[in-house]
């Protein structure tokens, strides 16, 4: 599993309410948004990451979904082409951030689309979803980038999910957390799957970094389950992010 030393992040803005969603489970409280979004960070820090905090941009009330913007490895860096016109120019935002640690970088472009929260890296293979924010043409640019530098990729055309990591996360060791359509499904069949049950689906946007897995709390099923496998699970309140599509992955870029 991929060390990870550094992790960006951005404080979300008040015009965060205002920003785009398809879920009906209420408008956020701005408080207690910014209260979960502290106790992200410093989970964050548990894991041994610097961290790069950055000003929220009241211009993007969904910027504090920095993961959207780009894919990040060690090597190399690829900016992303986000599918909501209201989000597109984030990733002029979060450019020269990571110019400051990347000299290799690449970029999606138009008419391609690609939303990070599409994009799932298991060890050497990468995967693409093709969802609302991520097409075809933006998945072919990004398949052939990775694997000009070496790596595998699949594309995966998303049936039910708003973005693949919705639904899937990987946690090393050939361990594989999958929820609802990537139950069983063929991409994935060489991998050990932890699968979540439908009352839980919210929790398969989970993440590992280096001795952790953040997982939403309250999803006692997963946690469980995390726990027999001997991973060190830190559960975090998300509420107020679930409001507005976003998950644990959603939140940072890390490398």
């Amino acid at each position: 599993m991929t060390k990870f030393n550094k992790v960006i992040v951005r404080k979300p803005g008040k015009s965060y309410v205002e920003g785009l969603t398809t879920s009906n489970i209420g408008t956020p409280e701005y408080e207690l948004l910014l209260d979960q979004h502290e106790d992200y960070v410093k989970a964050l820090k548990k894991t041994g990451v610097t961290v790069e905090y950055l000003e929220s941009d009241e211009r993007y009330p969904d910027s504090t979904f920095v993961e959207d913007t780009a894919v990040l490895t060690h090597d190399f860096a690829i900016i992303c082409n986000p599918g909501a016109d209201t989000r597109n120019d984030e990733k002029n935002l979060i450019e020269p951030v990571i110019k400051k640690d990347f000299e290799k970088m690449y970029y999606i472009e138009a008419p391609g689309t690609v939303d990070g929260g599409d994009v799932l890296q298991a060890d050497d293979k990468f995967y693409i979803g093709i969802s609302e924010r991520t097409n075809k043409e933006g998945a072919r640019q990004f398949k052939n980038i990775v694997e000009s530098e070496g790596y595998t990729a699949s594309i995966v055309p998303l049936k039910e999910f708003f973005h693949l990591k919705t639904g899937i996360a990987y946690l090393g060791d050939n361990n594989m957390l999958v929820a609802g359509e990537f139950i069983d499904h063929p991409e994935f069949e060489s991998y050990n799957q932890i699968s979540v049950d439908n009352d839980e689906v919210y929790a398969a946007n989970c993440i590992r970094i280096n001795d952790y897995v953040f997982v939403p709390s309250g999803f006692n099923k997963v946690i469980a389950r995390l726990d027999s496998l001997g991973y060190n699970v830190l559960p975090l309140q998300m509420s107020e992010f679930q409001k507005q599509d976003g998950g644990l992955s959603c939140l940072s870029l890390r490398y």
